[in-house]
């Protein structure tokens, strides 16, 4: 069913594109990491990437409407740099989708009941702030000279959840079985 208000609408289009490019930067900045001799760093990028791809699919399908263009406004950093520099690019990222922008999107969403796109923001929401947690805690490894500890990044293909190590028996954020998980 597709959105039918024009406000949520109108959001949903804006976080797909900002997803969509930080699908993209996180494999750039991977890439570069692992030039960089932190391959877990760039292990980290490339989980997170595809949690992002997650939330851009899970905002298109909500869009769900007539094929149209749109213009999408979507807050992005761009440039790369030394890992620690595009670590700290992520966290700004990340940060303003937690705490300006799906917060908003969110309320929007609720208040003109469109529960598919209530759900998507959702669900990006909950997986951005662990997102950003991890590229910190990938930044303080950085700036040490050392790369970050852990042995795979797990990620739920239905809401983006990322965790380090091994993946829990159900999702905390979608509920979604262990085997599920797409493991980096």
């Amino acid at each position: 069913m597709a959105v039918k208000n024009a406000m949520t609408s109108d959001f949903l289009h804006s976080a797909y594109g900002g997803e969509s490019m930080a699908h993209m930067r996180y494999l750039t900045w991977g890439t570069m990491a692992d030039k960089e001799g932190f391959p877990n760093i760039a292990k980290l990028f490339e989980g997170i990437a595809y949690a992002e791809r997650v939330h851009a699919d899970n905002h298109y399908k909500e869009i769900n409407g007539t094929t149209t263009d749109a213009t999408v406004t979507a807050g992005a950093v761009f440039g790369t740099g030394k890992t620690v520099d595009n670590l700290q690019g992520a966290i700004n990222g990340e940060l303003h989708e937690v705490e300006q922008m799906y917060p908003v999107y969110l309320n929007a969403a609720e208040f003109q009941e469109e529960k598919g796109a209530r759900r998507s923001f959702h669900f990006a929401l909950e997986a951005e702030k662990i997102h950003a947690d991890l590229f910190l805690q990938a930044q303080n490894a950085a700036k040490e000279g050392k790369d970050i500890e852990l042995n795979a990044v797990y990620v739920c293909p239905i809401c983006g959840h990322t965790v380090l190590d091994e993946a829990p028996d159900n999702c905390p954020v979608c509920g979604a079985k262990k085997e599920l998980y797409k493991e980096f």
